[in-house]
Formats: structure tokens, sequence, C-alpha cells
């Protein structure tokens, strides 16, 4: 595995991180560029299991607008992104929502919530 340049989004300073394999099986990394240890953490989720927060809207009954915004819980799997988004273009809920209802409960098996992020 070679070297992957990446900047990290953990927080404001936008750091420019280099992550390497630290043995040949590239079961430990070595993370450098980061300006504090959440950069390294970062790094290496990254490379190992990316994750994302997944924020959108769904379909909604009696109330004023058509659509509730929702977000996630925690983070799910890059992987499993374009699936869950498929599953949000299927569900309506009816009002009223109040904010942090659970409109879906354990999404696709991750343990992760999908919650209205708004009251209607």
């Amino acid at each position: 595995m070679e070297v992957k340049d990446m900047v990290c989004i953990v927080c404001p300073l936008g750091c420019k991180l280099q992550v390497k394999p630290a043995n040949d099986r590239a079961t430990e990394f070595m993370v450098e560029g980061n300006k504090c240890p959440r950069g390294a953490e970062y790094g290496v989720k990254e490379l190992t299991n990316p994750t994302r927060v997944i924020t959108s809207t769904v379909r909604i009954k009696n109330a004023h607008l058509n659509r509730i915004p929702v977000k996630t819980n925690g983070a799910i799997p890059k992987g499993l992104m374009e699936e869950c988004m498929r599953k949000l273009n299927f569900v309506e809920v009816k009002s009223p929502v109040k904010v942090g209802d659970v409109i879906i409960k354990d999404v696709l098996g991750t343990g992760i919530d999908i919650v209205a992020t708004r009251s209607m």
C-alpha cells in the first residue's frame, strides 16, 4: 500500500495528512501532518473504514411543507450511503413530528437511526 494524501475534516484547521502503513500487512498506520490527535484517528479511520453522517429529507403528510429534514444520529459506513438514500426515497411520515423522533430505527442493520431534525 502506498502513501495516501488527504485533508483532515475533523476541525477547521484542515491539516494535510499523509497516511502510510507501518508494516507489510497494513494493520497499523503512521499518520504525519496532523496538528492534533483527532487528525491521526481520522486518517486511519478514513483509510480502513470510512463513515459518514447522512442528511436528507423525507416526505411528510398533513404538514405545511411536503418534506421534513432528517439525518443519521451517527456515522454509517460510506459503502451503505447509496442504499440508505434509496431507502429514504420511499419513506413517508405523518405530522406531527418532533425534533429527534426516530424515523427509521436501525437503518440497514447498522445500529444507527434516522431522526427528524425539525419539528413539523
